[in-house]
């Protein structure tokens, strides 16, 4: 029988949207700061940019969904993880507020982001406030009955991995100053960018599972190979995604000169070949008519290929972990289902 999410998805939603309710108190200081949770509420999808209702396209909710099955999988009861689940997926989202405004994106899911509608400074304390709503909501778990120490437990698993996102982003900044990036310095980058956070899902679900503490190690490491599987494997969409599918241009990851895995693996195999074709491109802006020759060197280093060899090794070995969990039921199909599925998409 297929997989149904959808009482996962449905109970996240449900929480986030109680969580980032929005003050109604008459004169009371909650009431004053209404205006930041609509802009909350924006940037989740819940509202338009006349901080109105609306049902907007928004995330796809995949950490949460983690966070639960992890739960059920080591004999848990999924609906007391609820509130871990919808921290995690505050933090994912105060990390992308502040990422917009740190990649100058004006877009996210086809709608301005929320600096670019109410400016830096607002957008800075918006995703600050996500962030602390965030560790607002794990408290929440001690109303479902989640002993004290899981609760402190999953308030530490997801503050260690918010530092590691920060880390990773610090990286990503400062990889745009240096001359040259290795593979290797990519993947510590996307360790922490993308990884970490995904982790920390499956580890909270598992703490709040009754897990054993080396299950609780092996759910995070599963998410940690995981993440990197599908930030790979979202590089190769970046470039060779089909527009349509993906919602962005084939070439903006190109015209903005990412080092991607795909990239940083053509300018590797060209240095070992002593040409510059790829480094010479990147060494300066990018238009539109430099694309046909940065696809063919990337063409030329297979670097498509090397990039799906890679995000594969990485899935390869989250599924070694996720046996190693010994973690049962529906649930733990439904978890190397998806692991899969997420790995190996086009979109």
């Amino acid at each position: 029988m297929p997989f149904d999410a959808t009482p996962y998805l449905e109970a996240v939603e449900l929480e986030l949207k109680d969580i980032l309710a929005v003050p109604v108190q008459t004169g009371s200081q909650a009431a004053s700061g209404a205006p930041l949770f609509r802009m909350m509420r924006y940037h989740m999808g819940w509202a338009n940019a006349d901080l109105e209702r609306e049902d907007a396209p928004r995330g796809k909710r995949l950490r949460p969904l983690f966070c639960l099955l992890a739960c059920e999988a080591s004999d848990g009861d999924w609906q007391q993880a609820v509130p871990a689940a919808a921290a995690v997926e505050l933090s994912h989202n105060f990390s992308l507020i502040h990422d917009d405004i740190e990649d100058n994106s004006a877009e996210r899911r086809h709608r301005p982001t929320v600096w670019s509608l109410w400016g830096l400074a607002q957008g800075v304390n918006t995703g600050d406030a996500l962030w602390a709503m965030a560790n607002l909501a794990v408290q929440r778990l001690s109303d479902r009955g989640a002993p004290a120490e899981s609760v402190l437990d999953v308030v530490r698993t997801l503050n260690h991995a918010v530092l590691e996102l920060c880390t990773g982003q610090y990286l990503d900044l400062h990889y745009q100053t240096l001359p040259k990036v290795t593979v290797s310095d990519y993947e510590r980058m996307i360790r922490g960018k993308t990884g970490a956070l995904l982790s920390a899902a499956l580890s909270a679900g598992a703490i709040l599972g009754g897990a054993t503490a080396e299950a609780v190690q092996q759910y995070g490491a599963f998410g940690m190979e995981l993440g990197l599987a599908f930030q790979i494997t979202d590089d190769v969409l970046g470039i060779w995604g089909d527009p349509q599918v993906t919602g962005k241009s084939a070439a903006s990851d190109i015209l903005t000169r990412k080092k991607t895995f795909p990239v940083l693996h053509a300018l590797a195999w060209e240095e070992t070949r002593g040409s510059t074709e790829m480094h010479d491109l990147y060494a300066r802006p990018l238009t539109p008519d430099d694309v046909p020759a940065v696809l063919c060197s990337l063409a030329l280093a297979e670097a498509r290929e090397a990039a799906q060899d890679r995000a594969r090794e990485h899935l390869g070995r989250a599924l070694v972990h996720l046996g190693a969990t010994h973690g049962s039921g529906a649930a733990h199909d439904a978890l190397r289902h998806l692991a899969c599925s997420v790995a190996e998409r086009s979109t």
